[in-house]
């Protein structure tokens, strides 16, 4: 009925419009004939023109590629040893959360780090003989010149947290890496499924950025996310906009251990019968699982990693459903 009414009411529209165009048109005609030359010298003109802001804008995107793809590193890897970066701002997220932004000595050098990667972070407290070491994947683009974010919870006894929260803008922070994770390319999966827990949504989040900011990467992505209460829920601003942007490649599950009133998604924690339902079948081709989160997020949905470069065994929910060692990955 709609679209059978606004066709209706653009045939008057159409109608005068053709009306006009038949008077103008006449009344060119009635008027002497004039040369046409300055017309067509006008219409080269403009041609000339066009081509030529089409050369300068093909021109001004290779130079823009060359440059970004030229742009210095600050990380490296390898023997490259531990780099200190200022900090430069910091955002209150929540009641437990911050957000830290550090700076690179130069503006114009992005981190480089791949995805998907992480960065080791170190600090010494005058009262522990040795330093405190903690991994975090930042949650800026990595090809964003000038500075990198990391989103960090304060815990109780979590000292590298507690020690961030206390930092203030213009005090430094030794950095390390990049620490490779799982090596991503546009469209290696057909189906990326995601189980994360708190500030297990960061690695998540950039492999989930990376893939919809690739025109070329046609991935569908399932993300059950849990949390403690609606204000523990990271990037969600980020993640809402994904999901209406891309509704049929992008969908968020989110659960709360303590939900407001009217709370009109998932409670308690991740169930068996949650991921059969909103998960593709184990036997799916081309399927990938990841899992990050708390200690008790990995025990009852994968089974703990044993080191960054062993995996485990496959155990709890994502065995019992079906699927396999090689389909699942632990960040």
């Amino acid at each position: 009925m709609f679209a059978h009414q606004v066709f209706r009411s653009a045939q008057p529209l159409r109608q005068a419009g053709l009306k006009t165009f038949a008077r103008q048109a006449s009344s060119q005609a009635a008027q002497p004939q004039k040369s046409k030359a300055p017309v067509y010298a006008g219409a080269a003109l403009a041609a000339a023109a066009g081509a030529g802001f089409w050369f300068w804008q093909q021109q001004t995107s290779e130079v823009t590629k060359i440059a970004d793809k030229d742009r210095a590193k600050v990380f490296t890897g390898g023997d490259q040893g531990w780099v200190d970066l200022k900090l430069a701002q910091i955002e209150t997220v929540s009641h437990n959360t911050k957000k830290f932004r550090f700076e690179f000595e130069d503006s114009e050098a992005v981190s480089g780090l791949h995805i998907a990667s992480a960065l080791l972070t170190k600090f010494k407290d005058p009262k522990n003989e040795k330093p405190t070491l903690r991994p975090y994947t930042p949650i800026s683009d990595e090809s964003e010149p000038g500075y990198l974010d990391l989103l960090v919870k304060a815990y109780p006894n979590g000292p590298m947290s507690q020690h961030l929260h206390n930092m203030e803008v213009g005090q430094t922070l030794n950095f390390k890496g990049p620490l490779p994770k799982y090596t991503w390319e546009a469209n290696k999966h057909d189906h990326v499924c995601m189980v994360a827990g708190g500030t297990g949504i960061t690695p998540m989040y950039q492999l989930i950025r990376k893939i919809f900011n690739d025109t070329e990467d046609k991935t569908a992505v399932t993300l059950v996310y849990g949390n403690v209460a609606k204000e523990d829920i990271l990037l969600k601003k980020e993640l809402d906009h994904l999901e209406n942007t891309y509704p049929r490649r992008f969908r968020v599950f989110y659960l709360l251990d303590n939900p407001p009133p009217q709370w009109s998604q998932g409670t308690g924690y991740v169930t068996k019968e949650l991921l059969k339902t909103v998960f593709p079948e184990p036997k799916s081709e081309n399927l990938k699982v990841f899992v990050c989160g708390p200690p008790g997020l990995y025990k009852a949905v994968s089974g703990p990693k044993v080191s960054p470069k062993d995996q485990g065994e496959l155990t709890g929910i994502l065995k019992e459903l079906g699927y396999t060692k090689e389909q699942v990955y632990k960040f």
